[in-house]
């Protein structure tokens, strides 16, 4: 979306982030509580039970108990008129942006700064939304912005950040995309530690550089993109023996790689290579379903991302001329390739490549996959179970005794209405609450 960083991004965003002061709600201990759930969502069957009451200690559910007490005690919440899920996890969004009409001219005018500055404005919408992990998948403040969420410095989902995307010399993910030759003269060609690949070698070096920073998964861009100052937006952008190279890499160090792919070949030498998962898979066809199925490869859709450049095509000015038939051309695809996948048994997580749409706004993900066809406890299960499996974690994505206390409400039953994941009511992370019902934001 817009130039790398300068080299000196990540300690300028740190000292951002480490100067911002921790919040005392955010600093506590989590207090014990009991969650009186009108209804709870059971992940793992993907099935609605009636009342419940939820036990919090320490961070953690402590215990899932039919039927809620005739007389609340002390740190009871009221949550009998809604349904209780486990937290929601997007898979594919960049906190560190969003897109808008100056996103291109930012990248050379902004300074790190400023996108450490945003991308904590971002953070919390996005927890508010009833979104409790994400899988940030490119951006070089998001390591940084994870650790002072953790740190209870800022408030903000759990993070999985992939850091710097790796790519090929002109590829999606090159940061000199668009340059003049005069900036391209001075700053020269980006190699590996700037995750520009074009060999074996490099591509082994690439990772290893993603593992000194501190990154907690792997990101390629297989193919082309939409939204790169780039003509091409599915043309393969990798040799299958590089993307091995990067898999085998990452697998040394406990990494699993996410590819995002549009056109097909880029898909088939990514599945084909062992990536986890395919991101948008928009030029999917039946060789490529059928090898995801065989390989046991993810797919993460990112609908939202789709319909949203498909419709910002349409302004005149909005994306630069290079960038504008790719999204008209690629966003609106997104959302028939994920219904012909869900049909086909293709393996689903959830993913909206929020920053390319407003951030807070993530969980219209849900509505478009119901409206694609998959059923709303499908399209839930994706967020929570499911997306525990991608990440490859055991310790949340279900309402169990010993999983992290992660827990959203929204009112109503979203199995009859999926509109409600709109109207999040409850928030809870780690047991720490964030939202209630009635509460001041």
């Amino acid at each position: 979306m817009r130039p790398a960083l300068l080299p000196l991004a990540s300690l300028l965003a740190t000292a951002v982030l480490a100067a911002t002061p921790a919040r005392a709600d955010d600093a506590e201990a989590a207090a014990p509580l009991e969650l009186h759930c009108g209804r709870l969502f059971e992940a793992r069957e993907g099935r609605l039970l009636g009342p419940h009451t939820v036990s919090v200690r320490e961070g953690r559910i402590a215990a899932v108990s039919a039927g809620i007490p005739a007389v609340s005690g002390a740190g009871a919440v009221d949550l009998r008129g809604h349904t209780c899920t486990p937290g929601w996890t997007d898979l594919h969004v960049h906190l560190e942006d969003q897109s808008g009409p100056q996103s291109y001219a930012e990248g050379f005018r902004l300074d790190p700064v400023d996108y450490a500055f945003r991308s904590v404005g971002y953070a919390e919408k996005t927890l508010l939304a009833g979104f409790t992990s994400v899988r940030d998948l490119g951006g070089e403040v998001a390591p940084h912005l994870r650790d002072a969420i953790a740190q209870g410095r800022v408030r903000g989902p759990r993070i999985f950040a992939a850091g710097k995307s790796i790519a090929t010399t002109g590829g999606h993910a090159d940061p000199t995309n668009g340059y003049n030759s005069l900036l391209s003269h001075l700053l020269g060609p980006p190699g590996p530690t700037e995750g520009v690949i074009n060999s074996v070698e490099q591509a082994r070096q690439a990772v290893r550089q993603r593992y000194k920073e501190g990154s907690d998964v792997i990101k390629i861009t297989a193919t082309g993109g939409v939204l790169s100052y780039a003509r091409s937006g599915d043309a393969p952008q990798f040799t299958e023996d590089e993307i091995g190279a990067i898999v085998a890499t990452a697998r040394d160090y406990g990494y699993r790689v996410a590819a995002h792919a549009h056109g097909a070949e880029g898909m088939k030498r990514a599945v084909l290579a062992g990536v986890t998962s395919i991101e948008h898979g928009t030029y999917m066809d039946e060789e490529i379903v059928a090898l995801m199925k065989r390989h046991g490869t993810w797919y993460v859709p990112t609908i939202s991302a789709g319909r949203f450049v498909a419709d910002k095509a349409k302004i005149d000015g909005y994306f630069p001329e290079v960038v504008r038939p790719k999204a008209a051309r690629i966003g609106a695809l997104i959302q028939d390739t994920f219904a012909r996948a869900y049909r086909a048994g293709v393996k689903i997580g959830f993913g909206t490549d929020m920053g390319v749409g407003p951030h807070g706004e993530n969980a219209r993900e849900f509505l478009y996959m119901v409206e694609a066809g998959m059923p709303a406890a499908a399209a839930l299960q994706s967020a929570t179970v499911r997306a525990a499996e991608v990440l490859g974690v055991d310790d949340q994505g279900t309402l169990e005794p010993g999983k992290r206390a992660d827990i959203v409400a929204v009112p109503g039953d979203p199995l009859a209405d999926i509109g409600v994941v709109m109207d999040v009511a409850f928030v809870m992370k780690d047991g720490v609450v964030y939202k209630a019902p009635g509460a001041a934001p």
